[in-house]
């Protein structure tokens, strides 16, 4: 006896939906992207999407998580470069080209995605600025080391360089976002680091 497929729902790639997600929330933030935007550029239900991913903040801090580990993976590659000032480098220029990336949309997911949002965003920028603050403390720990093997000097301020090269960046993704190009971001990443602490 063949059982009847009427009625079954529809399968579908979580992952590639989960790519859809991310780059409606990346447009238009989390407060900005509906729920209809979301299942339309998903091709899924709202059931399909409770039951794929949880709630919609659920959702958002999966997006961010894809981000993190897609476009925004320069964070962990600068982390391993030789010395404090590399690092650095390689943390902005990663910030350069992660907010211009042509076909993508401008700016960060993780500075963008909870700007002016209300009540009903508190989570998502909660969990935005605890994302922004993990990535500073990981340069702030890298600089502490270099501070340890002579890489910078024994009166730097590791916490204080962090916080520099994080609002630098964050600076970079706020004016991408306003459609500055990657040539003229890479400018200022260069200019942030003329006076960089000599070993």
């Amino acid at each position: 006896m063949r059982t009847s497929q009427i009625g079954r729902p529809r399968a579908f790639d979580a992952e590639a939906a989960l790519e859809k997600a991310l780059m409606v929330f990346w447009a238009q933030g989390y407060e900005g992207a509906s729920l209809t935007d979301l299942t339309e550029a998903m091709g899924i239900s709202r059931k399909s999407l409770y039951a794929a991913y949880g709630n919609k903040e659920d959702l958002f801090r999966k997006a961010l998580q894809r981000y993190a580990e897609g476009p925004g993976a320069y964070v962990a590659e600068a982390l391993q470069a030789p010395t404090a000032r590399e690092v650095a480098m390689a943390f902005l220029v990663g910030s350069v080209r992660a907010t211009t990336l042509p076909g993508l949309p401008a700016g960060c997911l993780g500075v963008q995605g909870a700007l002016a949002t209300g009540e009903t965003g508190r989570v998502a920028r909660d969990t935005l600025a605890e994302w922004r603050a993990h990535g500073q403390a990981l340069l702030r720990d890298r600089f502490r080391q270099a501070v340890q093997v002579g890489d910078l000097p024994a009166g730097a301020d590791p916490e204080k360089i962090a916080r520099y090269v994080m609002t630098i960046a964050n600076g970079v993704a706020v004016q991408a976002a306003g459609g500055a190009t990657c040539e003229d971001l890479q400018q200022v990443a260069d200019a942030a680091l003329q006076n960089w602490p000599p070993a």
